[in-house]
């Protein structure tokens, strides 16, 4: 009797299926690359075995074969027909190619400097993924995505550690459905969204005394994308050579607070 069954499981039907393999109507669920990834990325620990790094690498591979694309062009160009500075950014298509050379030539102090010195003093590169030119709208969005993400980082106030990546991460999920059809965002947020709870979930299944700096990370990343205009769509070599604030400022950065975040972070054995 359905009285019987307890409040929370209530509703439930069986399912009728002539499949003999699993399926859902979730395009994600079924994906069996999708779902380990989920079970490893979102419970495992932190190890210098496997760097964190490496589990976005592998879900946008993933996500890649998912990715409805004949849709969300179909959205960014009626976006294109709705919202004119849009239209313009696809339009002009730039794209950075900056060295850490002209980064560091800017004044100390100013966000391309502070950028150039990170870049040089980690050794690091300054693109994620290989430049590449993009055949559509989506992939032109994934580029510049791509590109600004690690200044995204110095704008938006994270730190470049692994509590610190959650700044960005929340303030792009907060800030592009301000601005663009739901089903798009739902769409193209795919990886930001997952991507981003796999470093809550972890944190807070294995290093608990990290967890109150990273739900800290998660409200200044959502403070920055609620009150902020489109950055995303910024040209960021306009302002390199201005202080931190006066750069947030000509971005139409709000919010910002600079969170350090490296202490909780060093709980993540892969970090210390």
């Amino acid at each position: 009797m359905a009285d019987d069954l307890p409040y929370l499981a209530r509703g439930a039907k069986p399912v009728a299926t002539d499949s003999t393999v699993l399926v859902s109507n979730s395009d994600y669920l079924n994906e069996p690359r999708l779902r380990d990834w989920l079970a490893t990325a979102y419970l495992r620990k932190s190890g210098k075995d496997s760097p964190t790094t490496l589990d976005a690498h592998k879900l946008y591979g993933i996500l890649a074969d998912i990715f409805d694309v004949p849709r969300i062009e179909e959205l960014f160009t009626a976006e294109r027909k709705r919202w004119p500075e849009l239209d313009a950014w696809f339009e002009e298509g730039f794209s950075s190619n900056f060295t850490v050379e002209e980064l560091l030539a800017n004044p100390e102090g100013s966000l391309g400097h502070t950028f150039g010195r990170y870049l040089r003093d980690n050794g690091f590169e300054i693109d994620i993924v290989p430049r590449f030119t993009p055949r559509n709208q989506f992939e032109y969005f994934s580029l510049r995505s791509g590109q600004t993400h690690d200044l995204e980082h110095i704008v938006c106030g994270g730190g470049f550690d692994i509590i610190g990546e959650l700044v960005p991460y929340f303030a792009r999920l907060s800030n592009l459905p301000r601005f663009l059809d739901p089903e798009l965002v739902g769409l193209i947020n795919a990886g930001q969204l997952l991507g981003a709870l796999r470093l809550v979930s972890r944190t807070g299944l294995h290093y608990p005394a990290a967890f109150p700096t990273a739900l800290k990370a998660v409200r200044c990343g959502m403070d920055v994308g609620q009150q902020s205009g489109p950055y995303w769509m910024a040209k960021y070599e306009d302002v390199f050579h201005l202080p931190l604030a006066e750069a947030r400022a000509a971005l139409g950065i709000v919010g910002a607070v600079d969170l350090d975040s490296r202490e909780a972070s060093l709980l993540w054995p892969e970090y210390s």
